[in-house]
């Protein structure tokens, strides 16, 4: 009768325990990992997503963030993301070739005019399209985050594509970098941005390509004798979550996470916007550097010295794909 009655409680017991399952899991945990600090607009990003969440989720949605390499650096945060071990993050658009080409599109050089264009494609069908091209690696796109348009450092002029031959320039990890400054016969090097500055100091590369942010928050400016105002490809990034995580979030939750990113997502590229046009300023006023504007002439020996690299990445990329990019200049 006693183990009868015994096994009867311990029933009720465990019937009690999964009908407060959800209030026992406690709430849902974002863990936002990025390599930048916290002042910069990614890093306001970042915190402007977790006071909207602490505003209108409080209790049901905890995000914690993790700024300039805490968690994990750009090279591995994917990885751990597939595993679990962190569900937000907003690598370089570069960083995503291992999962998919068609996102290497955005390295493709003289593809935009201007930060518009750029808005126009990634909100349009076509851009929007490419957030899903992770989805069979297990990845989702959510939005892109602004950095801004890269300009050309370097330790000698550059005005036209034959002052580049054979310099020595950094670049991120990808092959449509690669090719671009083979297109005008220098040599690319894939290092880390970590490694930049001393590269530079010790005349180990002769020259980098980077943001104006970029170049003013990491003192670039003070060891380049020029700087060519190229506008001549992209940085961005893509805020990714694992697909995994997205699809386990409960139905009424996800749409508010996603209202929440995207408010958090316009805020920090007004941010970008602006420190972008500041930047450029206050390397011109350190007078530490030469700005050097290219003439439509100079401009366009540049554009047909390296557009041939679009056609090299067409086919992965997709004709359909950058013809719709391009179309967004218009």
């Amino acid at each position: 009768m006693f183990q009868r009655l015994t096994i009867i409680v311990a029933a009720v017991f465990m019937s009690a325990l999964l009908l407060a399952g959800p209030a026992l899991a406690g709430p849902i945990v974002i863990k936002f990992s990025h390599v930048v600090a916290e002042n910069t607009p990614k890093g306001q990003m970042a915190n402007k997503f977790k006071a909207i969440i602490e505003e209108r989720l409080a209790g049901k949605v905890i995000v914690e963030v993790f700024p300039n390499s805490q968690l994990f650096g750009d090279n591995n945060v994917l990885e751990s993301m597939l595993l679990g071990d962190v569900q937000m993050a907003a690598p370089s658009l570069s960083k995503f070739s291992r999962y998919t080409k068609k996102l290497q599109i955005y390295d493709l050089p003289f593809l935009f005019k201007d930060m518009d264009a750029v808005d126009r494609f990634q909100q349009g069908p076509a851009g929007q399209k490419l957030l899903n091209s992770l989805n069979k690696r297990g990845l989702v796109g959510l939005g892109y985050l602004h950095n801004g348009l890269k300009q050309l450092s370097s330790s000698s002029p550059l005005r036209i594509p034959a002052d580049a031959r054979g310099l020595k320039f950094r670049i991120m990890t990808s092959d449509v970098l690669a090719a671009q400054f083979k297109a005008v016969k220098a040599t690319p090097l894939k290092k880390p941005f970590s490694e930049v500055f001393t590269l530079l100091q010790t005349k180990a590369i002769d020259g980098q390509e980077n943001t104006w942010s970029n170049i003013y928050s990491k003192k670039f400016y003070e060891i380049q004798d020029y700087i060519t105002e190229s506008n001549h490809g992209l940085l961005d990034y893509l805020v990714v979550t694992s697909k995994e995580f997205w699809m386990e979030l409960p139905d009424n939750v996800r749409p508010e996470i996603k209202k929440a990113l995207d408010e958090a997502i316009v805020f920090g590229n007004e941010i970008a916007l602006q420190k972008s046009v500041n930047d450029r300023q206050r390397i011109i006023d350190s007078k530490r550097t030469t700005l050097i504007s290219l003439a439509d002439e100079e401009r366009n020996q540049w554009v047909k010295a390296m557009k041939p690299v679009w056609k090299k990445f067409e086919r992965e990329i997709g004709k359909d794909m950058i013809d719709a990019a391009y179309k967004s200049n218009n």
